[in-house]
């Protein structure tokens, strides 16, 4: 007796192997959810317009050329009330860009140092970085801005009884003042001076590197750092005349003028980022030098290596393979949490632009997906250079 078979022809020729290509379907579906995922967008930006227009509320990015009517606390480029909505947004990138910038440096910094502190052989060490771990990572964010900004800068004394270091550097709750570098012609051989000398200690610092890894021999980079950085210019500076002065701040009226100023809400902010980050950091650093085999450790040091030169040469160069990718995940959490800076007035793109911009404009749509498309970028930035490094610590296999 024959088995049943079913009458339905089967597909053959051509369309037969593209419907049987797992290649060619998989590529197939990804459009159809790459199409069906703009509808859905494109609807829900299209009815929203629609209502807009419906209560006659103005849609557009013309309202960027329009005059802002505010001041802002603090600028890096120029400003006053006179410039447009454009301008506010580009100051606010800045803003949060420089928030985010020196965060980074400051956490790395400090998260190294008490990762590397939690693993002393030091028990009163050993115990503060721990203490201080426990206590900034289970303290919520928000809470500790307040804390730096209200309990700590608010704090300090007005500016007629600043507190000062010498001459040049006074501190009241107004902010931090300091000289400020004035200028002249020549100036521009001495900061060429200094820039020449850091690429080249870059230069010299790869070339170092790579000698080390074929003969072992190691490049006193310290003494090369100073002189290229530090004696170079500074040689320079006296040949060309002393060409860079400083403008000291000095108290006039309620305030001080002159120099530059740090605003308590840059300060407050700076401080709680950095010290919120840099103790996940520090666990971050703790945990990856934990996962280096202690047999590593054991054969440095029967090499005769100290223990400061074991970890730099040794334990670290393999633990950053294992720090950096949740490394990168604290840089991107500690640029959005920048965001913060509207509780306590700091100019940055949300308060600026997605704060008194859209109150004044009424441009939600807009001026939220301009904010939302900055932070996108600064994270994609940051991931990308992040991976660049990965890939340049990360093991070779042959």
């Amino acid at each position: 007796m024959k088995p049943n078979k079913s009458s339905a022809p089967a597909p053959t020729g051509k369309s037969a192997s593209l419907l049987y290509n797992p290649t060619f379907r998989s590529v197939v579906f990804q459009i159809i959810a790459v199409l069906a995922l703009i509808f859905f967008f494109y609807s829900i930006v299209n009815n929203a317009l629609t209502n807009l227009d419906a209560r006659g509320i103005a849609t557009g990015f013309g309202f960027l050329d329009q005059e802002a009517g505010f001041g802002i606390g603090l600028t890096l480029i120029e400003y006053d009330e006179t410039y447009s909505y454009g301008r506010t947004f580009f100051i606010g990138l800045l803003n949060t860009a420089l928030v985010s910038f020196l965060g980074i440096i400051l956490a790395t910094v400090v998260g190294f140092s008490m990762g590397i502190a939690r693993l002393s052989s030091n028990w009163l060490v050993s115990r503060l970085a721990a203490v201080y771990i426990e206590i900034f990572r289970n303290i919520p964010l928000l809470l500790q801005i307040f804390f730096w900004y209200f309990a700590v800068l608010q704090a300090l004394p007005s500016p007629r009884q600043s507190m000062s270091l010498g001459e040049a550097i006074f501190l009241n709750v107004r902010g931090l003042y300091f000289p400020a570098p004035v200028m002249e012609a020549g100036s521009g051989i001495v900061i060429a001076s200094f820039v020449i000398g850091i690429i080249a200690t870059i230069l010299i610092s790869i070339w170092a590197s790579n000698k080390q890894k074929l003969t072992g021999q190691q490049t006193p980079m310290g003494r090369i750092v100073l002189l290229l950085c530090v004696v170079l210019p500074v040689v320079v500076y006296f040949l060309m005349g002393s060409p860079i002065s400083a403008q000291y701040p000095e108290l006039k009226g309620f305030n001080f003028k002159g120099g530059i100023s740090i605003i308590p809400e840059l300060a407050a902010l700076l401080l709680a980022l950095s010290i919120y980050t840099a103790a996940f950091i520090a666990e971050i650093v703790r945990s990856g030098i934990n996962a280096v085999s202690h047999g590593q450790t054991e054969a440095a040091m029967s090499l005769g290596l100290p223990r400061s030169r074991t970890l730099k040469l040794v334990v670290i160069p393999q633990a950053l393979r294992i720090i950096i990718p949740p490394l990168t995940s604290q840089y991107l959490n500690l640029t959005k949490n920048s965001s913060l800076a509207m509780a306590i007035g700091y100019p940055d793109l949300v308060s600026v632009f997605a704060g008194t911009t859209l109150n004044q404009t009424g441009q939600a749509i807009e001026i939220i997906a301009m904010t939302m498309a900055v932070y996108l970028t600064l994270s994609l930035l940051t991931s990308a250079l992040m991976n660049i490094y990965n890939r340049k610590v990360a093991l070779v296999e042959r």
